[in-house]
């Protein structure tokens, strides 16, 4: 099942404007719409130009990696 088959199109612009967004995690979407981190980037692929789909990613990436420093960091210290 495709994730834009359960969602009406608001909550599809919901989704994305969430997803886009550096303050929202994959979980709190999950938690509001039932989407796995999976089905959010495919509703992305799909719904964003090719290469702001490849910025997002890039983006989203690059967060989860600070973050995870940032937390191995705070562990240590």
């Amino acid at each position: 099942m495709a994730a834009s088959d359960a969602l009406d199109a608001a909550a599809i612009s919901e989704v994305i404007a969430m997803a886009l967004s550096d303050h929202v995690s994959f979980d709190h979407i999950r938690s509001l719409y039932g989407l796995s981190p999976d089905q959010v980037k495919d509703l992305m692929r799909t719904s964003l130009r090719p290469g702001s789909y490849r910025a997002w990613r890039k983006r989203v990436r690059d967060f989860s990696d600070r973050r995870a420093h940032y937390k191995s960091a705070k562990t240590i210290a």
